[in-house]
C-alpha cells in the first residue's frame, strides 16, 4: 500500500508482523498490541526500529509506559466516521510526548488529511483503490479547518466572522 508523509508518496521500509510469525532478525517491525506484549523482551534486545499498531478500541495508555522503545505507533480507522484514532493521536503528542512517527490505517478518506495532520498524524496508508494523485489533490485543495485544534488555527468560522465584521 502506498504511503504518504506530507501528501508526497514515500517509501515504507516497515514490515508487519503477524502475531504468529516468526521475528526477523533485523529491519523495521509493526506488531499488534498482543504481539508486542507477549514478546516485548525479546524484541526489544533484538534492537532495530520497533512499531505498535493499536485498533480504535486500545488506547495510548496501554503503551505509554513502553512508548520509549517504540519508533511507530500506528492507529486505526475500521471505519472513516470513527474517530477515536484522532484522539488518540493527540494523546499520544500531547499528554504523552511521542515524538516518533504516527500513522494512519485503515478507511480514512482524503478529505480527512488536514484533520490527520492537525492531530499529530505524520504518515498514512492509502487505501486500495485510491491513488497519490487523489490525495495530493485533498491536500492542495483543503487548507482551512473546520473545527478548532490545539495549533490555533483560524477555522473557516472564524475566518467568515472576521471578513464580515471588517465589512
Amino acid at each position: 500500500m502506498p504511503l504518504l508523509r506530507n501528501g508526497v508518496s514515500v517509501t515504507d521500509s516497515w514490515v508487519f508482523l503477524d502475531d504468529d510469525a516468526d521475528i526477523p532478525a533485523s529491519g523495521p517491525v509493526i506488531m499488534s498490541l498482543r504481539r508486542w506484549r507477549e514478546d516485548r523482551e525479546r524484541l526489544i534486545l533484538r534492537g532495530g526500529p520497533l512499531g505498535v499498531r493499536l485498533t480504535s478500541e486500545q488506547t495510548p495508555g496501554e503503551i505509554a509506559d513502553d512508548l520509549e522503545f517504540l519508533d511507530l505507533v500506528a492507529l486505526e480507522f475500521p471505519v472513516f466516521s470513527d474517530g477515536r484514532s484522532y484522539s488518540n493521536a493527540r494523546r499520544l503528542r500531547e499528554r504523552y510526548g511521542f515524538e516518533g512517527e504516527v500513522r494512519a490505517v485503515g478507511d480514512i478518506l482524503c478529505d480527512q488529511y488536514l484533520a490527520l495532520h492537525r492531530c499529530g498524524f505524520d504518515t498514512l496508508e492509502v487505501r486500495p483503490g485510491e491513488t497519490e494523485d487523489d490525495w495530493r489533490a485533498a491536500v492542495s485543495a483543503i487548507s482551512t479547518p473546520m473545527q478548532p485544534g490545539a495549533d490555533e488555527a483560524a477555522t473557516a468560522m472564524s475566518l467568515r466572522e472576521r471578513r464580515m465584521a471588517a465589512g
